[in-house]
């Protein structure tokens, strides 16, 4: 019985990817230009339409690669228990971590409609709150959170949860007087996955 090839990922693909992020993050959209994004990657501009057609479907492919992590998550059974959402918490951290500038570039575009792709992330965020609702039914009909729950409120809470600390990254690195490191992202995914599980669980009258 043969066992299906392992997925090998394009070197060429992924650095064009890297030095997207590396720019979009760094610059405004319009500033960026596909030849700096191909010079950083060390790549011919030819492959920039050849992967991803244009510089808008790098732009979208580089969030939706970025983002993948989490919404793997959502697809996987991390969720399938309420104590999979400290897990969620931690993944989102870690993610987030390693590019600090991305959580605020997904506002400036929902928020402020800032660059292109508005639309795509929309159907991203979209496919999160199906899964994501999916998740809390699941919960529900095994009866490990409240049945009254409204799936819209524990993804904004969730989000809310999740968001913040990195959005305003600096501000509480400035007022703590030290960095949000590992550690501490550690500890905080820690207290906001019980914080959820307290908020989930049934109440006593139901």
């Amino acid at each position: 019985m043969f066992s299906a090839p392992e997925f090998t990922p394009d070197p060429v693909r992924e650095r064009l990817l890297k030095a997207a992020l590396d720019s979009f993050l760094s610059d405004e959209y319009h500033k960026v230009t596909t030849r700096l994004i191909a010079e950083k990657a060390d790549a011919n501009i030819s492959m920039i339409r050849y992967y991803f057609g244009n510089k808008e479907g790098l732009y979208e492919e580089m969030i939706r690669d970025t983002l993948n992590p989490l919404l793997k998550a959502l697809d996987g059974q991390m969720l399938d228990s309420v104590n999979g959402f400290e897990d969620f918490f931690r993944l989102y951290y870690e993610t987030m971590s390693k590019y600090p500038e991305f959580p605020k570039l997904i506002l400036k575009i929902l928020a402020l409609n800032q660059g292109p792709g508005r639309r795509f992330i929309q159907q991203l965020l979209e496919r999160g709150r199906t899964r994501g609702a999916q998740k809390v039914q699941d919960l529900k009909s095994t009866g490990h959170v409240t049945a009254s729950l409204d799936p819209d409120i524990v993804r904004m809470a969730f989000v809310s949860l999740a968001m913040m600390p990195m959005l305003l990254k600096d501000v509480f690195e400035e007022q703590r007087g030290k960095a949000m490191d590992a550690a501490f992202l550690e500890e905080l995914a820690g207290f906001n996955g019980r914080l959820f599980f307290a908020g989930l669980m049934p109440t006593t009258t139901e």
